[in-house]
């Protein structure tokens, strides 16, 4: 038999890449991330369904789940047995009769359809093993932690400049110093072309630096507000 690991969703992203959704289910006894990459109705409908959005009229996940109600089954959960090329395969499982029975679905449906139902979701482990995705630690900043103090104090870090001052000779050469004019040297450039002023402003643009984003942000995209 299958080892499967019961996970939870954590997250719906929009990925960086293509703006395709990503659904990110979290393994529950540890720090492992599954991202799974779904449709953008998919997405509007699993939204939907975690914000508990009432509609005047069953949608077509809301027509699957009350169907199974009404033929006297019951929905126990939802499985990720495999992939294939990228491709996730789930399926529902159900009790009628006694009997489990196994329904091949789409993962995306059957996130949907667990969200309405409220029944958890098992990921192979085989596939957690493989697909999985598990950030690096990170050490958070101790706000607690008393700031260190530098051993020299003010008086002592003026005195290194002035023993530095104090070994220049600020005399030599002062006859060959020329007195200071309004008029600016003659080996100053006083024009600047437009085309340097452009390349300058280049240069600028080219040390500028994308805003540090989180690392969740990084592997899966933003996060799309749930609540």
């Amino acid at each position: 038999m299958t080892k499967m690991t019961e996970c939870e969703i954590d997250s719906v992203r929009v990925s960086l890449t293509n703006q395709d959704r990503v659904v990110v289910l979290k393994d529950k006894n540890s720090e492992r991330y599954l991202p799974i990459w779904i449709g953008l109705f998919e997405s509007e409908s699993l939204t939907i369904a975690l914000q508990g959005v009432q509609t005047a009229r069953p949608l077509t996940h809301d027509l699957l789940l009350n169907t199974i109600h009404s033929l006297g089954a019951q929905f126990i959960r939802v499985e990720i047995v495999s992939i294939e090329e990228d491709v996730y395969f789930a399926q529902l499982v159900l009790l009628m009769d006694g009997k489990q029975v196994n329904i091949d679905c789409r993962p995306s449906d059957a996130l949907v359809l667990l969200v309405r139902a409220r029944v958890p979701i098992f990921v192979s482990e085989e596939i957690m093993s493989t697909a999985a995705i598990q950030p690096e630690d990170r050490r958070p900043y101790d706000l607690s932690a008393e700031p260190v103090e530098d051993d020299l104090s003010d008086t002592d870090d003026l005195s290194i400049f002035s023993d530095f001052l104090s070994t220049l000779d600020l005399n030599k050469d002062s006859d060959n110093l020329e007195p200071m004019t309004d008029a600016p040297p003659k080996t100053l450039e006083t024009e600047i072309s437009a085309d340097d002023l452009l390349n300058d402003i280049d240069e600028i643009d080219d040390d500028i630096s994308d805003d540090d984003l989180d690392i969740d942000d990084i592997l899966f995209g933003p996060t799309i507000n749930n609540n």
